[in-house]
């Protein structure tokens, strides 16, 4: 990806630097055990109703109580717990995570395969945008605030994705799915093409799995100083649109405990020649990490990782849209026909 990119996710900590940029690549710390916890309780206190979750705070967690403490911080979860609340939201196609602040998604999950792109049970032309209902009312984009914005009701879960059923297709057009995104150029350009890389991965790998979502990345000012600075559209201006789009790809070779090619992406909410590598776009995944706030692939052993630009080739195809689609579909019946 390009050196001005990487910079700005290089400046997603509380501040730019040499320091923070080293932070950015160092390796996650050791975890230590969680030390007893010690607490004391009185009579005067009044027992709250449901368990409240401590800090993990070695720090303060690690020295006793030496006396009783006069007040309860925690009461205050009586009259309801503050937040941050993710909204998981499983679907038949798609695994989200709402991020109210913003209405989009923190990050939207699917998972695709030969057989699940041979599919065709479902139709875009029977499928309409609808204001997801599992988003509390206060908290939800709003179809009118895509209205007139400039911008594309951006699926993050694409629906060619979702061929397989009706209710798949359908779910893709939930908002909790959407991101405000540039139309000419890129939600309809190079966007689409990126997509249908992944989808075209399913010709070498039996299974895809992705992970797709926004970012609020900063860039440098004329006085030098970075700042995070992104529209809000909306009446009242309340939905956010990203800088930034990433997508984590977990290419998986079939086996059980087997090889996983990862790849991670980071693309500007602009308009991108269709001419550019999507290799430009390849990022660390810890890069992308600290720049979502979010970890991918804790799980994942390093031994069993593998870089899917070095297993691949990292490049869109760009052609007429039907031409390219007949020529998938057809690929992807053969090979389905051919696997026992």
């Amino acid at each position: 990806m390009s050196k001005l990119t990487l910079a700005a996710i290089a400046a997603t900590s509380a501040c730019a630097g040499a320091a923070v940029t080293a932070a950015l690549f160092s390796s996650r710390p050791k975890q230590t055990p969680t030390p007893t916890i010690t607490t004391t309780t009185t009579t005067t206190t009044a027992p709250t109703t449901t368990p409240i979750p401590i800090p993990n705070r070695p720090d303060t967690l690690s020295k006793p109580l030496t006396a009783i403490a006069p007040v309860d911080p925690t009461g205050i979860f009586q009259y309801g717990f503050p937040g941050p609340v993710a909204d998981l939201n499983p679907t038949p196609s798609l695994a989200s995570s709402y991020d109210r602040r913003t209405r989009n998604p923190a990050w939207v999950a699917e998972h695709i395969t030969p057989a699940s792109l041979a599919l065709r049970a479902g139709d875009r032309k029977h499928s309409v945008f609808y204001e997801d209902p599992a988003i509390p009312e206060k908290f939800r984009a709003r179809l009118k605030d895509y209205y007139r914005s400039g911008y594309d009701r951006g699926h993050q879960v694409p629906a060619a994705d979702a061929k397989w059923s009706q209710e798949a297709m359908d779910a893709t057009f939930a908002l909790s799915n959407m991101c405000p995104q540039v139309g000419e150029g890129f939600n309809r350009d190079y966007w689409a093409h990126f997509e249908d890389f992944c989808r075209r991965l399913t010709l070498t790998y039996p299974s895809v799995r992705i992970v797709t979502g926004p970012l609020y990345l900063p860039k440098r000012d004329v006085d030098g100083k970075w700042r995070v600075s992104y529209e809000v559209i909306g009446s009242p201006p309340s939905v956010a649109v990203p800088t930034h789009f990433y997508k984590v790809v977990f290419a998986e070779d079939g086996r059980v405990g087997g090889d996983v090619a990862v790849g991670a992406f980071v693309l500007p909410n602009a308009v991108i020649p269709n001419g550019k590598s999507l290799g430009e776009f390849e990022a660390p995944l810890e890069v992308v990490e600290r720049a979502s706030g979010l970890e991918f692939a804790s799980r994942l052993p390093v031994t069993r990782r593998k870089r899917l630009c070095g297993e691949v080739r990292c490049d869109i195809m760009v052609k007429d849209y039907k031409e390219r689609q007949k020529s998938f579909q057809q690929a992807q019946a053969q090979q389905t026909q051919s696997r026992p």
